[in-house]
């Protein structure tokens, strides 16, 4: 379908209102904004949240807490099926590029677990959810994470034995 093919639909444009045409075209003296003041102005109006001169509500709220906007971390997502279009046995960066499934920028890229796959990939991705990793492993595949694993369960117990050794020394206390 090209751009000149599309048909008109009666009724989803409309005339765009001429104004300043005279007092017989319906819009004339005023032009539909009413009797002087502020809104009858060129570039009159005011602003989002402007209360009349009143101290607005959003500068009476206290700013608290923290936002993650500035540090989150932006990921671009692909689906386990989505990896059925790719020729080859490697996926990475430039073939996921070729295929048109991600964009070309610096985001990482993190694979998820929706769908399923039927041949064997070697997938070198930055992060993957858990399902994704037991589809490729099922479907005989390899996934290399380019970022490792943050620490895992078994570090933890390790770090509140030491705490607790810390505790009980009462060397420091005599």
């Amino acid at each position: 379908m090209n751009l000149d093919k599309i048909p008109t639909i009666k009724g989803a444009t409309h005339p765009t209102k001429r104004l300043g045409r005279g007092e017989g075209s319906g819009h004339g003296k005023t032009s539909g904004k009413g009797h002087k003041g502020q809104k009858a102005r060129s570039g009159g109006g005011i602003r989002i949240g402007f209360e009349g001169g009143q101290m607005p509500l959003y500068r009476k709220l206290p700013r608290r807490g923290f936002n993650n906007f500035n540090f989150r971390k932006h990921f671009q997502t692909v689906n386990v099926a989505e990896l059925e279009k790719i020729e080859g046995d490697t996926v990475n960066r430039e073939t996921l590029l070729k295929a048109g499934l991600i964009r070309d920028n610096d985001d990482a890229i993190k694979l998820l677990g929706d769908g399923e796959i039927s041949k064997a990939l070697t997938v070198h991705v930055d992060r993957a959810s858990g399902s994704a990793v037991k589809k490729i492993e099922a479907a005989g595949g390899k996934l290399i994470l380019s970022v490792p694993v943050e620490a895992s369960a078994e570090a933890e117990p390790v770090a509140e034995a030491e705490v607790e050794a810390e505790a009980e020394d009462p060397s420091e206390d005599a």
